[in-house]
C-alpha cells in the first residue's frame, strides 16, 4: 500500500509535541503545596544537637566588638536592623542587646542551610555564607555590647485582659496541663535570656515575635535544640501568642541584661 503523505495539520501537531516536552517545568501543574513543604523540610540539615551546641560555643573564639561594628557597616546589616541594632520596620528582629551565643548561632544556622523557614531566612543565608566564625563572633560581640532595645514603635498585637493575665502566668508560671515550662525559666525573669543559645527577649519587636512563634508552630522554622520552642508554639493560642509579644516588648530589661 502507499503510504500516505503527511498533511501540514499532521507535522503542525508533531511540532507541538515536540515544544510542548521541551517547556520548562514552571509551565507544568503546580506540585501540591504540602508534598513540596515535606520534601523542603527532609531536604533541610537537621537542628543542632546540644552537644553540638556546646562543643561550637566552647570553641568560639572571643568577639571583637570594634570590628563587629566594622563589619556591621561593611555588610550593610543597618538596612534591616537598623544603625544601634534597632530593626527600622517589623520585618526584623532588633539586634541591641542580644546575647552573644544566641546570635552566632543563628548565623551558623544559616549558614548551614538549618534555617530555611522563608525569604528572609534564604537572605540571611547568604550572608552568613560569606563569614568566618571571626566575623560572627565580632558582630555578635558588638549587638551583645548595645543597650537592650526600648521597643515603642510597633504597634501591639491585640490581646483581651485575660489573655495578658494568662501571658504574665506562662511566663511566671508555666502551664503544668499542658506541659509548658515557665518562659523565665529559659529567657530569664526580665527578658535577658538564659543559658547558652537562648535569646534575649526584652525589647523585641512585637510583631516579629509573633511571626517567630507561628513559624514555629507551623513546622517551617526547624532549628530550635530539642525542638523546645516548635513544641511549646504548637500549644500556645493566637491570643496568647500576642499577649506574650506585648508583654515581652514592653518589658524593660533588667541591668546589664545585654552582658554575653
Amino acid at each position: 500500500m502507499k503510504p500516505i503523505a503527511p498533511t501540514l495539520r499532521d507535522l503542525a501537531l508533531a511540532a507541538a509535541v515536540v515544544l510542548l516536552a521541551a517547556l520548562p517545568p514552571l509551565l507544568h501543574a503546580a506540585p501540591d503545596a504540602h508534598a513540596t513543604a515535606g520534601h523542603a523540610a527532609a531536604a533541610r540539615p537537621s537542628a543542632m544537637s546540644r552537644p553540638e551546641l556546646r562543643q561550637l560555643l566552647a570553641t568560639l573564639p572571643a568577639g571583637n566588638a570594634t570590628r563587629g561594628q566594622q563589619l556591621h557597616t561593611q555588610q550593610f546589616c543597618a538596612a534591616c536592623h537598623g544603625t544601634a541594632g534597632v530593626a527600622p520596620t517589623p520585618n526584623w528582629p532588633h539586634l541591641a542587646g542580644q546575647r552573644a551565643a544566641y546570635t552566632v548561632k543563628q548565623l551558623v544556622d544559616y549558614q548551614r542551610g538549618i534555617r530555611a523557614e522563608n525569604e528572609r531566612a534564604a537572605l540571611m543565608s547568604d550572608i552568613a555564607r560569606t563569614m568566618t566564625l571571626q566575623d560572627m563572633a565580632d558582630l555578635a560581640a558588638w549587638y551583645a555590647s548595645l543597650p537592650a532595645p526600648q521597643e515603642a514603635e510597633t504597634p501591639r498585637p491585640t490581646a483581651t485582659a485575660a489573655a495578658q493575665a494568662e501571658a504574665l502566668r506562662l511566663v511566671r508560671h508555666g502551664d503544668a496541663a499542658r506541659l509548658i515550662t515557665p518562659c523565665a525559666s529559659c529567657h530569664g525573669a526580665r527578658g535577658q535570656g538564659g543559658v547558652n543559645e537562648t535569646p534575649a527577649l526584652a525589647g523585641q519587636n512585637p510583631q516579629y515575635f509573633v511571626r517567630t512563634m507561628q513559624l514555629y508552630h507551623g513546622q517551617q522554622r526547624a532549628n530550635d535544640t530539642r525542638r523546645g520552642m516548635r513544641s511549646f508554639a504548637g500549644k500556645l493560642s493566637a491570643e496568647e501568642l500576642a499577649a506574650l509579644a506585648t508583654y515581652y516588648a514592653d518589658l524593660p530589661a533588667s541591668k546589664g541584661a545585654h552582658r554575653r
